[in-house]
C-alpha cells in the first residue's frame, strides 16, 4: 500500500505524512466564529476535514481532532475595519454575547450532524482560554518580539521578519506589506502597519472584556488558536487546516507568534481547501448571494430552486478535489443529487446480493476491471484526499453492480474474493471515509404533505372566523422554527426560520 501524502501549503508540494509520533496524529482546524449562522462556505471545510479525520482513523492512526470555538472579539485588522463580531449581533439581536454565542454554536452543531461530520476529540473556546493566551502573550513581550500601547499589545512583525521567514505561507512579500496594509483603527498605536493585535484594550462600550496585565480588554483574532493548538496538541504538532482565506494574516501570524513563543515552528502539515464561487462569483453580502445552511435544508434562497438534503450537499461538495475551487449552482446541486440517487441505488442494491460460488465462465477481463478500479480508491486517497477521483471510480464500478442486478452478466463471473472486496470497499467508502448516508426523499415528501395539509386546515378555520385554531396552527408550527406568512392573494406560504436543534 502507498503512503499517504499531503499537500503542504507551506512547502507548496506534495510530502509523505510521517507523524511526529508513531501511530498517531494531532489535528488542529479553526473553527466558525459563532457570531451568525454558518453558510454554504463553511460547509466546506468542515465536510472536507471530516474526510481527512475518517481517513487517519482508516488507517489507523490515534487522532486527535481538536477544532476551536471562536466567541470572544474576534477582532480583525485586515480586510476590513476591527470590530468584534460577537459583541456588534448582540447589540443588533438584543441577547448576551454568550446568549447569542449558545444560539449559533448549537445550530452549527445542529448542521455538522445532517452532515453526518463526526464530532472532534475536542473542541475549546477562545472564552474558556484566556489565561492561556495572556500567558502566551507575556513569554512573546519578554522575547521582545511584542510592545505595548496604551493598554493593547501589538506584535513586532518587522522584528520577527529580520530572522524568519514571514509570509512563506501566504507567498506574501514582507516589504509590501509595510507599505500596502490598510489605515484601519488603531493603525497609529502601531509600530509598523504590518503589526497585528496579541491584546486590545477595550472601549467603554465593549461588552466582553477580561482583566490583563496590560488592560481591561479582549485577545487579539491569531492567538486564540495558537494557545489552544499548542495546549491540546503541544508546541508541534501534525496538521493545522483551515479555509484559504485563512493563509494571511491568520495563520501566517499564528506562525510568527507559536514560534517565538515556543521555539519551533508550531505545524508540519498546512492543509488549506479552496474557496466556494456561487455562479462563478465570490459568495459576498453585496452579492446577494450568502447562503445559510438552514436556507439550503429548505429551499428558502432566491438562488434555490428547491430544499437539499444536507447529504446532497456533502456529496456536491466531495465531487471536487478540496484545493479547486467549487463553483455553486442550483443546477449543480440537482445534478448531485441524481448522481447521489443513482449511486446509492447501486450501492444497496450490492449490499443484499450473495455470491453463487465459483464458476468456470469466469470473466477475468471484468474481474481485473473491477480489482482495478477497488485497487486505485485507497491510492487516490493516499495522493492528498482526492475525493474526486475515489467519486469517479465508485461511478465506474456503478453499471457493474446493475449489469449484476438485471442478470447481463452472472454474478460468478468474477471471483467470490473480487466480490467481497467490491462489497466491503464500497462499505468503506461510502459510508466510513466519505460519510454518506441514504437520502430519505420520501420522509421531506411526507414532510411537505403534512405542511400543505396544516395550511389547508389553518385557511378553512380562518373562513370560518375560527381564528383560535387558525393562530394555534400558526403559533405551534413557529415553535418547530415554521414561519407561516400570510400573502396578499390569500395563500400562506411558509419557511423555515430557525430550524429546530437540539437543545
Amino acid at each position: 500500500m502507498s503512503s499517504l501524502k499531503i499537500y503542504n501549503s507551506y512547502s507548496r508540494q506534495k510530502e509523505i505524512f510521517t507523524p511526529l509520533v508513531p501511530g498517531y496524529a494531532g489535528m488542529y482546524v479553526c473553527g466558525p466564529t459563532v457570531s451568525g449562522e454558518s453558510h454554504l462556505g463553511h460547509a466546506r471545510p468542515y465536510i472536507t476535514f471530516d474526510v481527512i479525520y475518517r481517513y487517519l482513523l482508516h488507517l489507523g492512526y490515534k487522532v486527535r481532532y481538536v477544532r476551536n470555538i471562536t466567541d470572544a472579539g474576534h477582532f480583525e485588522e485586515e480586510g476590513r475595519e476591527a470590530e468584534d463580531k460577537i459583541s456588534k449581533k448582540a447589540l443588533l439581536e438584543k441577547l448576551e454575547p454568550m446568549e447569542l454565542v449558545q444560539k449559533y454554536t448549537r445550530l452549527f452543531h445542529w448542521a455538522m450532524e445532517k452532515f453526518n461530520t463526526l464530532p472532534p476529540s475536542i473542541e475549546p473556546t477562545a472564552t474558556g482560554h484566556i489565561v492561556e493566551q495572556i500567558e502566551m502573550i507575556k513569554k512573546i513581550i519578554d522575547a521582545g518580539y511584542a510592545y505595548v500601547v496604551n493598554g493593547s499589545v501589538y506584535f513586532d512583525v518587522k522584528k520577527y521578519a529580520a530572522q524568519y521567514d514571514y509570509g512563506k505561507l501566504s507567498g506574501r512579500v514582507v516589504e509590501e506589506l509595510f507599505q500596502t496594509t490598510r489605515e484601519l483603527e488603531g493603525q497609529e498605536e502601531k509600530r509598523d502597519k504590518a503589526d497585528f493585535a496579541l491584546w486590545k484594550k477595550a472601549a467603554p462600550e465593549h461588552i466582553m472584556r477580561w482583566p490583563s496585565p496590560w488592560s481591561e480588554g479582549y485577545p487579539g483574532w491569531h492567538i486564540e488558536c495558537s494557545a489552544m493548538s499548542s495546549k491540546y496538541l503541544g508546541p508541534q504538532f501534525d496538521i493545522h487546516g483551515g479555509g484559504m482565506d485563512l493563509l494571511f494574516p491568520h495563520h501566517e501570524s499564528e506562525i510568527a507568534q507559536s514560534t517565538i513563543c515556543h521555539g519551533i515552528p508550531p505545524v508540519r502539515y498546512w492543509i488549506h481547501n479552496n474557496m466556494i464561487t456561487i455562479e462563478g462569483r465570490k459568495m459576498g453580502k453585496s452579492y446577494n448571494n450568502v447562503i445559510t445552511l438552514t436556507q439550503l435544508f429548505s429551499g428558502s434562497h432566491p438562488l434555490l430552486q428547491k430544499a437539499y438534503h444536507p447529504m446532497v450537499i456533502r456529496f456536491f461538495i466531495l465531487q471536487t478535489h478540496y484545493r479547486s475551487t467549487l463553483d455553486f449552482s442550483n443546477e449543480a446541486l440537482l445534478s448531485a443529487e441524481k448522481g447521489l440517487r443513482r449511486l446509492w441505488e447501486s450501492y444497496d442494491h450490492l449490499m443484499i446480493l450473495k455470491h453463487e460460488g465459483e464458476s468456470q465462465n469466469r470473466n477475468q477481463e471484468l474481474e481485473n476491471f473491477v480489482h482495478t478500479k477497488v485497487k486505485e480508491l485507497d491510492e487516490f486517497m493516499n495522493d492528498d484526499f482526492n475525493t474526486a477521483k475515489v467519486l469517479a471510480n465508485l461511478f465506474q464500478l456503478t453499471p457493474v453492480i446493475n449489469s449484476f442486478k438485471d442478470k447481463s452478466v452472472a454474478l460468478n463471473e468474477i471471483s467470490p474474493e473480487i466480490f467481497h472486496l467490491l462489497q466491503k470497499k464500497m462499505k468503506t467508502y461510502m459510508e466510513d471515509i466519505l460519510g454518506l448516508q441514504k437520502v430519505r426523499e420520501a420522509d421531506m415528501e411526507i414532510f411537505e404533505k403534512v405542511m400543505h395539509l396544516l395550511i389547508d386546515i389553518r385557511k378553512d378555520a380562518r373562513k370560518r372566523k375560527d381564528y383560535v385554531t387558525g393562530d394555534k396552527i400558526r403559533n405551534q408550527l413557529a415553535e418547530l422554527g415554521i414561519v407561516l406568512k400570510d400573502e396578499k392573494d390569500g395563500n400562506i406560504s411558509w419557511s423555515f426560520q430557525d430550524l429546530p436543534v437540539p437543545k
